[in-house]
């Protein structure tokens, strides 16, 4: 999950994953773009903060549906 610090969108999105994540036995971390390591990771998603990458393909911004992350956890 790519996140901003003190974004409170970034962590009721965190939540949700966090939620999901414990429930499919999966794990899951957090990146601030603004401090990554990869600066283009912040040109790229840097406007759409929280953004949820799911084997590095983006599966939601700004929200993320519970099943939807689900199915693509699946």
């Amino acid at each position: 999950m790519l996140v901003r610090a003190d974004c409170r969108t970034c962590d009721r999105m965190a939540l949700v994953v966090r939620a999901v994540c414990e429930e499919v036995g999966e794990e899951w971390a957090t990146v601030d773009v603004d401090g990554a390591a990869d600066p283009e990771l912040r040109g790229e998603y840097g406007d759409r903060i929280p953004v949820v990458l799911v084997d590095g393909e983006e599966l939601a911004s700004w929200r993320v549906e519970p099943d939807a992350l689900r199915r693509a956890l699946a």
